[in-house]
């Protein structure tokens, strides 16, 4: 028990003694690389399958972001032109619409003014009907009462009465050629 003890000592002694990393032994070496190994076989067979399809993955998902992202940029843009063509063609149509509106009541308008002028022409067209109407009333007012105060100055002067139909219508004769009236008005 004894050499245990002994050598137990010496190498706690050689453990206490300042540590040296560079300080290369051979069974430390040998068991380091051992392990490595080891650590390595068994990462490479369960652990970095896992994680590099993982990364695989997540590459093609970063991948089909990016191509997703640019597919919609694209579209957007294509969107944004036909848009804007759209936009164009409504302003366009829109110009029609107004320029069409204003002929439409510019035609109207000429409609109005037109008919307007016809029925001002139908009603002086009326009113010299009216006055023609009336003034060959008037004349016939004024032969009538001429015929009567032709009678009653006759009477007189002969002191007798005329008053048969016949003595008026040879009275009415005798002024219709002795007084021609203007058929179309009183000059």
């Amino acid at each position: 028990m004894n050499v245990l003890w002994i050598l137990l000592q010496e190498h706690v002694e050689e453990a206490a003694a300042e540590p040296n990393v560079f300080n290369l032994s051979t069974s430390v070496s040998f068991w380091t690389l051992v392990i490595f190994l080891g650590l390595l076989f068994v990462l490479s067979k369960w652990a970095f399958p896992p994680i590099l399809g993982y990364a695989a993955a997540r590459e093609q998902r970063i991948q089909q972001g990016l191509d997703d992202a640019k597919r919609a940029r694209d579209e957007a843009a294509a969107l944004l032109v036909t848009q804007r063509a759209e936009l164009a063609q409504a302003r366009t149509q829109a110009q029609e619409i107004l320029a069409e509106g204003r002929q439409a009541a510019e035609k109207v308008r000429a409609d109005l003014l037109e008919r307007t002028k016809a029925d001002q022409e139908a009603v002086v067209a009326r009113a010299t009907r009216e006055i023609e109407q009336e003034s060959q009333r008037a004349l016939e007012h004024v032969r009538r009462e001429a015929v009567e105060l032709a009678i009653a100055a006759a009477s007189r002067l002969l002191e007798e009465r005329l008053g048969t139909e016949q003595d008026r219508r040879l009275v009415t004769e005798f002024l219709s050629r002795a007084l021609p009236l203007d058929r179309a008005g009183v000059a």
